[in-house]
């Protein structure tokens, strides 16, 4: 049992989930203009835990012919035998259950968005089948991270800085965009859609870096509408570091260390972002 969890884990990559978590805590964070409950803290941590897994787990089971067909993905769990196609399916039903509990535990407007959330996530995985837009809406459906986190600690989403969840869009759709370039071959031999398979790696990764300098813009502008201070801007200006270092790490002819550019790289940002907004909140006022 241990080793089929592990290996569950492993097909979903639960470690990335730290990508969209923090964004989750930046948005509950602002709503609290602080730390927030320890019980809300357990709530959001359960329920971003829940839909990506949730997400993950739809998108292999929707992908397993594909992935089979891919020599790149072909050794992923459900296409070598790892996992039965029921037990990924057991898994997605967990999740989501465990999602719609944590949100039921929350408000009653977290319970409302949550199908809306979760559904944007299921369809993303469909996607590829039929639009080179697909990284916008992976980027628009992690958007709803920062907004359900302040929906979680406020109940309402008067005053929330939607900015924030535009610039999370762009950053979203910025790096999937470079990460689809791994496959833009076999996309384009069989028909899938991305913006590397249509419009070739060299392309794709201009409209990647545009959709990077609006990440930043308005994460930055992020700061202004949320009345943050100069400890905010001091991660804004990591964080630019972190987008340039991840398109000079990465070329459209050399993907070897896309890996280190989207693990490394993109976790560094979201938790960058989210550990000087908590300093700037401690902080404002002294």
């Amino acid at each position: 049992m241990i080793r089929k969890i592990a290996v569950l884990l492993e097909m979903i990559q639960f470690k990335l989930t730290i990508f969209a978590m923090p964004f989750a805590f930046i948005g509950a964070f602002l709503a609290a203009r602080g730390v927030p409950a320890w019980s809300v803290i357990l709530w959001i941590v359960l329920a971003m835990v829940g839909a990506r897994t949730c997400a993950m787990g739809f998108n292999r089971i929707v992908d397993r012919r594909f992935d089979q067909g891919n020599p790149r993905t072909a050794t992923r769990a459900i296409p070598a035998g790892k996992v039965k196609l029921w037990e990924a399916w057991a898994m997605v039903i967990i999740a989501g259950g465990l999602f719609f509990t944590a949100c039921s535990q929350l408000n009653p407007l977290t319970l409302q968005l949550s199908p809306l959330a979760l559904g944007l996530t299921l369809f993303y995985s469909l996607t590829k089948r039929f639009t080179s837009f697909c990284h916008l809406i992976l980027g628009m459906a992690l958007a709803f991270s920062p907004l359900g986190g302040w929906v979680a600690v406020s109940g309402q989403l008067q005053n929330y800085p939607y900015i924030l969840s535009l610039g999370v869009l762009f950053w979203v759709a910025g790096f999937d965009t470079i990460y689809a370039c791994l496959d833009a071959d076999f996309d384009k031999k069989i028909g899938l859609y991305s913006l590397p398979s249509r419009m070739g790696k060299k392309k794709a990764f201009h409209l990647a870096g545009g959709f990077h300098v609006l990440a930043f813009i308005l994460f930055a502008l992020t700061g202004l509408q949320a009345g943050l201070n100069h400890f905010y801007y001091m991660g804004i200006a990591l964080t630019a570091g972190a987008l340039l270092y991840q398109h000079m790490l990465v070329k459209p002819d050399d993907l070897s260390r896309i890996h280190a550019s989207f693990f490394s790289m993109n976790g560094f940002i979201s938790i960058t972002l989210f550990a000087a907004t908590w300093i700037s909140l401690i902080t404002i006022g002294e």
